[in-house]
Formats: C-alpha cells, sequence, structure tokens
C-alpha cells in the first residue's frame, strides 16, 4: 500500500494529475500497477487523509490539492487535534500519576501487554485508542474522559495513518510503557514527561509523512503488493 500511495502521491505533486482532474478507475490502476483492490483502496483513503483528493460517490476520485498540507482524521485536522492533545492529554497523565487506583493500573498494564504482542494492524489501533481512554479514567475527572471520547474516532484514524505510513507501532509501545512506568511509580513529573514525548514523536512522524520529498517517490508503474 506504501508504494501505491507513494506511486499516486508522486504523479499528483508532479503535475501528472493537475487539481481538478479526476484519478483512473478502480479497475483501471489495479491493472496499472498490478495490486489488489484492497491495497488500492486503502492508498486512495490515504490520500484523502493528506488532502490530495476527494471521493465522490458515483463519479470518482478527484484531485482538489497538489501539496499535503495538513492531513485530517475524521472531522479534524492534524494540527488542531495535535493541539488539543497536548493541553489535555499532558496534564491529564500528571493528575492520572497522582490519583490513579490499583484497579487503573492493573487495566493499564494488561492492555499494553496485549498491545505489545497484537500483530494485526486494526486491533492495535483499537486498543490504542482504549488506552489513552484509560490513562484519561485514571486522573478520576469524567470531563477529561468525555473530551478523549469526542476524539476518539480521529484518534483511531490518526493512529492507524501513522501505523501504515510511518511505522510507529513498536516505537508507540515504548512510548506507552514509559507513560505506564511513570503512572505506577506516582511520578507526576515523568508522566507528563513521557506523554509530552510521545506526542512530540507523533508530530514528528506526521511532519515526516507531510514533507515526503517527491525525490524519492517512485514514477514508473508496475509496483507489486
Amino acid at each position: 500500500m506504501e508504494a501505491v500511495l507513494a506511486y499516486l502521491r508522486g504523479a499528483i505533486e508532479g503535475g501528472e494529475y493537475a487539481i481538478g482532474d479526476k484519478l483512473p478507475s478502480e479497475a483501471e490502476l489495479c491493472r496499472t500497477l498490478e495490486v489488489s483492490r484492497p491495497v488500492l483502496r486503502e492508498a486512495l483513503r490515504a490520500l484523502q487523509t493528506m488532502g490530495l483528493t476527494v471521493s465522490r460517490t458515483g463519479k470518482g476520485t478527484f484531485v482538489v490539492a497538489s501539496t499535503v498540507e495538513d492531513p485530517t482524521f475524521g472531522d479534524y485536522s492534524a494540527s488542531d487535534l495535535l493541539e488539543v492533545r497536548r493541553h489535555v492529554e499532558i496534564p491529564v497523565a500528571g493528575y492520572a500519576a497522582r490519583r490513579r487506583t490499583p484497579e487503573n493500573l492493573d487495566h493499564l498494564a494488561h492492555l499494553l501487554d496485549r498491545m505489545e504482542r497484537e500483530t494485526d494492524t486494526t486491533a492495535w489501533v483499537a486498543m490504542d485508542t482504549l488506552f489513552h481512554l484509560a490513562v484519561a479514567e485514571a486522573a478520576q475527572n469524567p470531563v477529561f474522559r468525555r473530551v478523549i471520547e469526542e476524539i476518539r474516532d480521529a484518534l483511531a484514524r490518526q493512529s492507524a495513518f501513522l501505523n501504515e505510513l510511518g511505522g510507529r507501532r513498536e516505537q508507540s509501545n515504548r512510548e506507552h510503557r514509559a507513560i505506564v512506568e511513570a503512572l505506577t511509580d506516582g511520578s507526576e513529573t515523568d508522566a507528563v514527561e513521557a506523554m509530552a514525548h510521545h506526542l512530540d514523536r507523533v508530530e514528528t512522524t506526521l511532519t515526516d509523512i507531510v514533507r515526503s520529498s517527491r525525490t524519492d517517490i517512485p514514477t514508473e508503474g508496475g509496483t507489486e503488493a
């Protein structure tokens, strides 16, 4: 999927498909790129998340931008989502370190163990959102949990995007482990630092994806998946 996305992104950024142009049909792209329809559809969804295309029911996929500016995850842009996460989840981690119960820690540890063993990306992404909800619950303030619930779909979309294009899963597991260890130790300072580091790495990966140079993108068909 990453190779197909890179090819299509390169074609758009390189001007092969201009703003307003319709991409070839799924059947035609599958033949040209020698990939299955599910793989192609994943790549097309990623193009939409990047803001390069829009899908119009019954009409096809159309180019709406020539460069990636700010990916969108559900109802929220990546920049808006990250800004809110920094203002909410970092202090929440501090509160959680002070207020967590043994039950909270058991739940987080069990969830983290499952995430570290999980090999299916979809299942891992679902647990990723549960992890952040569990940290909010450990802060013992229902408003925090409600905020995370509100952005839960966007968090899942962002998590899937980062894992598919940025290979974030193992690194994220390590960052989650550091958060849980800080909560277990009851260290507000360490918990805040661990969550801040986690969000820093999320931002860095997003930035790397957005700024991916077209010189690194293949420009010929024949990609296999």
